[in-house]
């Protein structure tokens, strides 16, 4: 059959899978948003209110499901709002397909209006992109993009139509779904190798990161961790693979992560590290980061062997398969002393019993956890409330932390949220701070225009709380432009884009609203007042190690 560029977009966004896309109109994509309005009842579009949290939107859609995320966006500056959220993808591995529009081609080059080289801009942010020049091409480009997406380490693809490719017409023929590329499977000797290891070593780490999740190899992991008796260390991203409650599980290991993770794998004889970067959040000073450990680096993406921290043995792998086979090859033991070494690490890692009710964050985190199942997906911002989130929250089943951790992006989250929450059909709770829900507030007209079940639980400190935290360490308290000083009362904001609103300064209160909220099922915002002067902790200092680590307020000089 025959049909217009802009009609076989959508047709191939469906043949793809794509049941929702996120995104914002403009002059450059109108032919495109019409085709969305002739197909509605095929494909859902959900308009956000800035093309940032657009693709936001359609991260957490993708984390969230783990299917590729779709955003649509026109030419000039609906192009370049995409920016943020394409490279917050791109460093967290994310599987998204962005759609830009451009100016017709005999105005490329010329300076014309709303037209910008969103190719060129996007290169070092992205997997691969396309500048389509012929309709003839645009079925297999959006296609490939699609592959290329989500195949090997996934990452976000960008799609530039010119407006005449969208009206130009051609033969288009419907395609099945395309698989990914093959993964690239380790060798058997390698295999052998890490067995071999394993099977010497009397303190096993297993240290998880977010390629675990990504991999679906959460099962394998942590079968494995009980096989070889390793307790397991998440970064961040990792958080989420193996439940809170597991007795192997130690919680997030790094700049923030607990004693007992940090710790443990500080004392390793061996290191197991799967999908994971080494990131300088997560080794500290690098030179003496496990300097005692032999590191068995397990990832699909050559470029990570070796980068951050050499590996013993570094081994380009599908973690999923190299993890089942691992799984095979190493034999049952048990490893008593290292085992009860780690649970005195444990003790350690116990945070200090505060009073059930004050307004504090671990008690607020808490309390939402009571009222969640395993399935519900919790998101963040960036700042403190994100790592006191990463630190407390049970975390039982993969694919439910949402979380910008590479770009660190403030402003993430009510995208994100919505895009999980859009994804999954479930109520999601986001969690953020003053200073990053400032940035995209916004989007709360989007969640209560399609009634999405988010509530969000606003830490409120009236201050850029990590900036400050930060300062209060390291710079001899000069809190330059991080006391907000804002007077905004968020409790009426959200009446007035049409959410529910709370004001909680007790425990009680909050409790009160959040099960209400949370019965309800959302749009609403829980203004939550606590301390300016709260700390995240445990912290290891920048650069620092292990045997540095602040683990409690009083130790450090203020």
């Amino acid at each position: 059959m025959k049909l217009t560029g802009a009609q076989i977009i959508i047709e191939t966004l469906i043949e793809q899978g794509c049941k929702t896309a996120f995104g914002y109109p403009g002059g450059a994509v109108l032919n495109i948003y019409d085709e969305l309005y002739n197909n509605s009842d095929r494909i859902e579009h959900i308009i956000t209110a800035h093309e940032q949290g657009a693709a936001h939107a359609a991260d957490g859609y993708a984390r969230a499901t783990g299917e590729v995320g779709v955003v649509i966006a026109t030419s000039g500056p609906g192009a370049t709002n995409l920016v943020t959220g394409i490279a917050t993808a791109m460093l967290d591995s994310v599987p998204v397909v962005a759609i830009t529009g451009n100016v017709s081609t005999d105005l490329i080059g010329r300076d014309s209006f709303q037209e910008v080289d969103i190719m060129g801009i996007t290169i070092p942010i992205t997997k691969h992109n396309y500048f389509v020049k012929s309709v003839d091409e645009l079925a297999d480009t959006i296609r490939e993009a699609f592959t290329i997406a989500k195949s090997g380490r996934p990452g976000p693809v960008l799609i530039d139509v010119p407006k005449d490719v969208q009206l130009a017409s051609c033969e288009y023929e419907v395609h099945p779904v395309t698989e990914p590329y093959p993964m690239e499977l380790a060798a058997d000797e390698n295999i052998e190798a890490a067995a071999d290891i394993i099977g010497e070593s009397r303190r096993p780490y297993i240290y998880c990161g977010g390629g675990v999740v990504i991999g679906n190899a959460a099962k394998e992991v942590v079968a494995l961790s009980e096989k070889i008796d390793a307790p397991v260390g998440c970064s961040m991203m990792g958080l989420s693979a193996i439940s809170g409650d597991h007795k192997n599980a130690l919680g997030m290991q790094g700049m923030h992560g607990t004693f007992a993770a940090s710790r443990a794998m500080a004392e390793a004889d061996v290191i197991i590290a799967l999908g994971v970067r080494f990131s300088d959040r997560a080794t500290g000073n690098k030179k003496k980061f496990a300097s005692g450990a032999r590191i068995i680096h397990i990832d699909i993406e050559p470029a990570e062997l070796g980068k951050n921290i050499p590996a013993y043995l570094g081994i380009i792998a599908d973690v999923k398969d190299a993890v089942a086979r691992l799984l095979d090859a190493v034999k049952e033991k048990k490893n008593d002393e290292w085992r009860a070494k780690v649970e005195q690490f444990k003790l350690r890692s116990v945070n200090p019993n505060f009073n059930p009710d004050d307004m504090r964050p671990y008690q607020i985190i808490d309390c939402v956890g009571k009222y969640t199942d395993d399935n519900t997906v919790i998101a963040t911002d960036v700042g403190q409330h994100q790592m006191w989130t990463a630190q407390r929250y049970p975390f039982k089943t993969p694919r439910t932390f949402v979380t910008s951790g590479g770009l660190g992006t403030m402003g993430y989250g009510l995208g994100a949220a919505i895009g999980s929450a859009v994804g999954t059909g479930r109520k999601t709770v986001l969690f953020t701070g003053d200073g990053s829900f400032g940035m995209n507030l916004n989007e709360l007209a989007t969640a209560v225009s399609f009634n999405v079940p988010v509530i969000v639980v606003l830490l409120n400190n009236g201050v850029l709380g990590m900036v400050r935290q930060w300062q209060s360490i390291f710079y001899q308290k000069h809190y330059s432009n991080t006391t907000l000083g804002r007077k905004t009362n968020f409790k009426k904001l959200a009446e007035a884009f049409g959410a529910d609103g709370y004001e909680c300064n007790t425990m009680a209160e909050f409790e009160k609203a959040f099960s209400e909220a949370f019965a309800k099922g959302g749009p609403a915002v829980i203004d939550c007042h606590i301390d300016m002067d709260e700390m995240v902790l445990p912290m290891t200092p920048p650069g620092g190690t292990v045997d540095q680590m602040i683990v409690k307020k009083k130790d450090i000089n203020l």
